[in-house]
């Protein structure tokens, strides 16, 4: 099997959550690789300035302020794009969040934000990511980041209901593979599941800095760095157009979960 990223080369990516952690590593990977990548992002002056850092790379990066958990945005945003850059042929499904809470008291409110960017948010995305490659005729490529959590929920308490938006994550996409071949499309989606990774998002949750026993537990934790998610999101685009990679997980050595 030849991996090459050079199909990919002037082509127009989406990276959603491109601001930081994976995101921006994916962002940094895929126009080192030559594509026209729009980063969205809620902070969107952090993905200006790393357009700025990679503006000698092959590619280039556009920021584009999105809030994913809103679909007036994301509409936007791919309106956008379309109008700039062209049509979209990679979808990197990466916006996500987790909210420092429970189940058996915990607020409603913090439930539905993890839902709506969660899974909300990347199905809309995914919409519309689906209309512009069909209308195109581009045989391109959606990669939700999906988690472990995804496949197995973790023994520590506080997860709410952020495993529960990940499994959908892993139902959405297979339901999406099967829809893609009922309507004959040859455009290939692929979930990456990874294990703890070292990124500002349990920091930006609470989990860190709240609770001062789980902050311990995330001490002990081995972690995988943002860049190898990246390197991994890279190795799934490369494959040939025969071949779809439909799952990838990712652990860090002596990982529990």
């Amino acid at each position: 099997m030849v991996i090459s990223m050079d199909r990919w080369k002037g082509k127009v990516a989406i990276v959603t959550g491109a601001s930081a952690g994976i995101g921006a590593a994916i962002v940094e990977q895929l126009a080192e690789a030559g594509l026209q990548v729009a980063g969205f992002a809620r902070r969107s002056e952090r993905v200006e300035e790393l357009a700025k850092k990679l503006s000698g790379k092959k590619g280039k990066v556009h920021a584009v302020k999105v809030d994913v958990s809103k679909e007036e945005d994301i509409l936007k945003g791919f309106k956008w794009v379309t109008d700039n850059l062209g049509p979209v042929s990679i979808l990197i499904n990466n916006a996500g969040i987790l909210q420092n809470t429970n189940l058996t008291d915990g607020e409603t409110e913090k439930w539905k934000k993890i839902f709506d960017t969660n899974v909300l948010g990347l199905c809309i995305a995914t919409r519309e990511a689906v209309k512009i490659m069909k209308a195109n005729k581009i045989d391109g490529h959606i990669v939700h980041i999906n988690s472990v959590v995804g496949h197995k929920v973790p023994e520590f308490g506080d997860a709410n209901v952020y495993p529960a938006s990940k499994y959908a994550v892993t139902a959405l996409t297979e339901t999406l593979r099967q829809e893609l071949n009922h309507l004959g499309l040859k455009i290939k989606i692929t979930s990456v599941s990874p294990g703890a990774v070292a990124t500002e998002f349990l920091e930006a949750a609470g989990w860190a800095s709240d609770d001062p026993k789980m902050k311990e537990i995330i001490s002990k934790f081995p972690f995988l760095k943002a860049q190898d998610i990246a390197d991994s999101v890279l190795y799934v685009l490369a494959t040939p157009p025969h071949v779809q990679v439909h799952e990838l997980m990712i652990k860090p050595i002596g990982e529990s979960v």
